[in-house]
Formats: structure tokens, sequence, C-alpha cells
């Protein structure tokens, strides 16, 4: 039997494009029998069941799954690694709850030890969940990202993950300089970036925390790498923003703060952008720049229901992002039925095929890796999920009355959770089974 070669036979579901460029029916392609055959790592073929078998070599084990669809792999665009253990906390909208809950929080993360023990159940939670691959906020410590990107090698995934930039308005116990936030980003970025399926994320925290002189040194991190990501938050809050008008007073806006610092390209991500005027819109797409939407963290935290629409008007990538912890789930399920609600109350409909989009090609196209995940088109890396059909008695008895494929993604998105994730790949290896 051929040990690097396997094939997988289920219903097989997968974004082509966004349904807001090319119509719902033009989106996506879905194989009720499909066959999915993984050669070292990477997708060779997908097609029906009764197309590929009679070609397939005799030596491929084909695992076949019943009452199951295989999509691609989830991709989360924002989530934070060390705000894991301050998940679900009370009561405060986003500044605040900086203060009380997050910055303690991360102080742990000095410690590796601990760095390393919350990095193994991070991953863990992602996997199990259904995520493939992730843009991961670090703390301020480099050991951090060091025990991030070791538990990822390991497990050979697809991530991005950055050190915090942040040297003013944060606790002295974690601050950096300027200087010693360039000088660690940088070597970090030399130890891991492009290693194996890894990335790295120059990751000042927000305008607030940062001084100019650290953000002109982050855009000089991005000239001297020019393929590295860019990750921060972008009007969260209307104090937030607020506040960035008080501490930046020469610029016109918050985007414009970073647009000054040569800080938007096509591999930059900005998380929330829920307060966006059109012309803030336009400069995102014209510079190639992506956001992450984040609903259970903008409901969570108060801060506001992004405007879809509008980024889609202006062309604007767009990924998902769970937004942990002041996100309340690790599943991009919960996610988008969160951000289903957020259309609604916007007057506004987030259609099942759309929500695939955010949650797989959507995200890989917002970090400028669409030709490796996000997609079950051969070429690409095999990161992919079962979703398990029969995963709780309510989702198997409301499934058994769904007449469509979309009513089937919805009722997937609207009822499913860690639960429906029956098994999760990386490059072909199956590293979660439920």
């Amino acid at each position: 039997m051929s040990a690097t070669r396997k094939a997988y036979r289920a219903a097989l579901l997968h974004s082509l494009a966004d349904p807001a460029e090319v119509g719902v029916e033009a989106s996506y392609e879905y194989f009720e029998d499909g066959l999915l055959v993984i050669d070292q790592g990477k997708i060779s073929a997908i097609g029906h069941a009764s197309e590929l078998l009679p070609g397939l070599d005799a030596d491929i084990e084909v695992v076949h799954y019943q009452d199951a669809l295989i999509t691609p792999g989830f991709i989360d665009t924002h989530i934070h690694f060390p705000q894991t253990g301050m998940i679900g906390s009370y009561g405060e909208q986003l500044l605040d709850w900086l203060n009380t809950y997050t910055f303690p929080c991360e102080r742990q993360f000095e410690d590796k030890a601990h760095a390393d023990k919350v990095a193994k159940l991070f991953l863990k939670e992602l996997l199990r969940n259904g995520t493939t691959s992730a843009l991961v906020f670090g703390s301020v410590h480099p050991a951090s990202v060091n025990a991030l990107f070791e538990e990822a090698e390991r497990l050979d995934l697809r991530l991005i993950a950055g050190k915090v930039m942040m040297d003013r308005n944060a606790p002295d116990y974690l601050t950096d300089t300027a200087e010693s936030g360039y000088a660690d980003s940088k070597a970090l970025i030399q130890r891991w970036h492009g290693k194996g399926r890894l990335h790295y994320a120059v990751t000042p925290r927000f305008a607030p925390t940062s001084t100019p002189q650290q953000l002109a040194l982050a855009g000089q991190l991005l000239k001297e790498f020019p393929d590295l990501y860019l990750h921060t938050h972008l009007s969260e809050n209307l104090k937030e923003i607020e506040w960035v008008k008080a501490l930046f007073p020469e610029r016109s806006g918050y985007l414009d703060v970073y647009d000054h610092f040569e800080l938007l390209g096509e591999r930059s991500v900005f998380a929330h952008a829920v307060h966006l005027c059109d012309a803030e819109c336009q400069r995102l797409a014209d510079t190639g720049s992506a956001v992450a939407f984040c609903p259970t963290s903008n409901l969570f935290l108060g801060s506001g229901l992004f405007n879809l629409p509008q980024a889609e008007q202006h062309k604007v990538k767009v990924g998902l992002g769970t937004d942990v912890g002041a996100g309340t789930s690790f599943s991009l399920l919960y996610t988008l039925n969160e951000a289903y609600k957020v259309m609604q109350l916007q007057g506004a409909r987030l259609s099942p095929f759309k929500s695939l989009y955010l949650a797989t090609l959507g995200g890989a196209r917002a970090l400028n890796l669409e030709e490796r995940i996000g997609t079950l088109q051969p070429g690409s890396d095999a990161d992919f999920i079962v979703l398990d059909y029969k995963a709780t008695p309510l989702l198997d008895y409301r499934l058994q009355q769904s007449g469509s494929i979309e009513e089937t993604l919805f009722v997937l998105t609207t009822l499913g959770d860690d639960r429906t994730i029956r098994e999760t790949f990386a490059a072909g290896r199956s590293v979660h089974q439920r």
C-alpha cells in the first residue's frame, strides 16, 4: 500500500470564487459522492467517485466516510494565542477589557514553560474545531512565538504568527521599546519565517500602543522582508477611534496612521474594521489589504456590526476571525452562526455559500495564500476536514429533513460546533479525530 497516497470518499464541497463577485451558482463545486485523492501532502485529484475510482491505482487505500461532508480546513484570520486562558471574561468593553483581563493574562507568557503548555492546548483546540490555518497574535514576549511555532512545526501546520510590538499605553511589564521590538521581531523572522509551512507577521497591537517610532520600524521590517505579513487592529471600538485621533492629530483617520507608516499591502490584515468610511474601504482595496470579520467578539464587547456589504462593494478582501479571547469560541461554525445574525441585524443576508467562502477560500485570499489553502483544487495543500452529519441527535434529525446542499450547509453553520468535526487533516495527515 502506498505510504504517501490515499483517497477519501464522501460528499465533497469547496468554494471556487466569492459569491458576491460571480453569483452563488458559480461560486462552489459539490460532489454528492466524491473522491479526494492525496499524494505527498497535496491534493492530486477531486471528482465524482464513479469517475475516479476505476482509474485509481490498486495500492491506494480508499477511506469511505458515510453521512459526512469533506470541505477545506477552516482558516481563522484573527485570533490571540495568549488569551486562551481568559476567554469568556465578563462585563467590559474593549479598552477596559484589555486592562482588566487581557494584559494580566498575557503577562504569564514571559515564562516559556507556560507558553509551551498553552501552545499545545491552543493548537489542539484549533484542530478540534476544524481550523487548519490561522493568523495569530502572540504576546510581547518572544518566548510566546517560539512556543507556538515549535508546536505548529511539529504538526506541520500552515500558520502565521508574530510577537506583539507595544511600547506605550500598556503596563510596564508588557511593553517593549521601539528598538527592542524591532530587534526581537527580526530575530524571530530569521528563525521562523518560511520554515516549513510557517510565516511571520509583524504585529503592532494597535496604533494606541505603539509610538510613531515603533510603527516606523514595523514598516522597516516589511521593507527588509517583503513577503512578511502585517497583523494589527483597526477601528474596532468608537472610544478607541477617538483615542487614535487624540494620539495622532496630524493624521486624517485611523487607517491613515497605518498608511503613513507604509503598513498597508497585499499581506496586511486588519482585524475588526467595524467603523470604516467608504474612502477607507477603497484604500484597503487599492492596496490589496484585507480585513478580518470577527462577529462573536464584536457582539461580546459591544463594539458594533461589521458592514460586509460595504466591504463587498469596494472589493475589500475579507476573512473570518474568532478573535479568541474576546471571541467566545474557537469554532468557525459557531462564528458563522453569529455572522449570520450580524447581517440580519443590518437587514442583509449571509448565504450559506458566502459563509463557506469566508471560512475557507475567502480567508486564504485575505492571507494571499489561495494557491495553497482554502480549496480542494489539485495542487493545493491537503488541509481538509470531515463534517459529521450525525454529530448530535438534533443535527442528525434536522439534516434528514434537508432537501439540498445549500440547506445542509446552512444547518451545519447554525447547529454545528466542535462536535461536528469528525476528523481534521493537515498536509494530508490526520491531526485530530473526534
